[in-house]
């Protein structure tokens, strides 16, 4: 399985899709399918049956997953790619476009 250089807390803008151009904030990473559910993004609708959580049931929307090739990274507002180093004996991540440690 390939390593994903997105993880959870991470700002990102989308750069492809429908939802083009939107920035938010990844909540959760879904490593097996390569995809990230993105804070306020791709947002669908959901019918939810009455149950104990929610007696009333009705509509629900939350964020769908979006594949992790469409994401990039904001570091400073920008986009860049992720690069690997090490500092020291701690592996860290790094801004390509800037060098700066994420």
């Amino acid at each position: 399985m390939k390593k994903l250089k997105i993880k959870s807390g991470d700002t990102v803008r989308v750069i492809a899709g429908d939802h083009k151009g939107s920035e938010g904030q990844v909540l959760k990473v879904l490593k097996d399918k390569n995809k990230a559910i993105v804070e306020g993004v791709n947002m669908v609708k959901k019918h939810m049956k009455p149950s104990a959580q929610s007696p009333q049931g009705g509509i629900v929307e939350k964020e769908a997953p979006i594949h992790i090739s469409n994401l990039a990274l904001l570091a400073n507002g920008q986009t860049t790619r992720v690069g690997y180093k090490m500092e020291g004996e701690k592996k860290v991540r790094f801004a390509k476009k800037t060098n700066e440690v994420i």
